[in-house]
């Protein structure tokens, strides 16, 4: 079964976006970038909600026609215009490039999804993180923390009673100081922590470029 997995960057104190929706703080230069497109080409879609989804029909489309756009920007313009994309919306009316709507989150039809032949599924956008977070749908986190405070603005985790603990799998360091966390579910807090597992309890839209131009793919808010 495939996995839906969670992408997002956010600063050293939790936020994915500044108290004004500011990304410009986030630090992606070409090799951050082509790590990006080396894992996003291999996802059988997005998910994202409709601001996300905007955001990235804004700029993606014909990014890779501009003659200022560097070799990872341009791959991932292709990447992005072939991808089938799930955008979950009440009010958006038309979308192209691979675009399906859909009005609401069905848990089963999201399983039943997860169970298709393909990639992983790539989630994007904090609201439907959250969403997907509450039906106990995300399967991988992966976790981009740039090497800023902003002090407040959007968090990437809402508050919630649940504990969910997790198993780090990969950590990686970026040239500029970029850090990426993946983490996977675990079966319990024993598991996650290396104790005993007898004491366990179960549990359960935007980047720049380094100069700071706003540009979104999609492990943003």
């Amino acid at each position: 079964m495939r996995k839906i997995v969670l992408m997002m960057s956010v600063s050293l104190d939790g936020y994915i976006e500044g108290p004004n929706r500011e990304i410009d703080w986030h630090l992606v230069d070409d090799e951050v970038h082509q790590h990006f497109n080396d894992t996003l080409r291999g996802m059988g879609a997005f998910l994202s909600g409709r601001v996300t989804y905007q955001l990235m029909a804004d700029f993606w489309p014909t990014a890779d026609a501009d003659p200022a756009s560097t070799g990872p920007v341009a791959d991932y313009a292709r990447i992005w215009r072939s991808m089938p994309k799930i955008v979950f919306s009440r009010t958006l009316q038309h979308a192209g490039w691979h675009t399906t709507i859909v009005r609401d989150l069905v848990v089963e039809d999201i399983r039943a999804f997860k169970a298709q032949e393909g990639g992983d599924l790539a989630l994007g956008g904090a609201e439907l993180a959250a969403a997907f977070m509450r039906h106990d749908l995300v399967d991988e986190y992966r976790v981009y923390v740039h090497p800023v405070l902003l002090g407040r603005g959007k968090r990437l985790f809402p508050e919630t009673d649940t504990l969910t603990p997790l198993r780090l799998t990969e950590s990686r360091t970026f040239g500029n100081g970029v850090a990426l966390l993946r983490y996977e579910r675990a079966e319990s807090t024993a598991d996650a922590a290396g104790t005993d597992p007898a004491a366990g309890t179960a549990g359960t839209a935007g980047t720049a470029d380094a100069a700071g131009t706003d540009r979104p793919n999609g492990t943003g808010s």
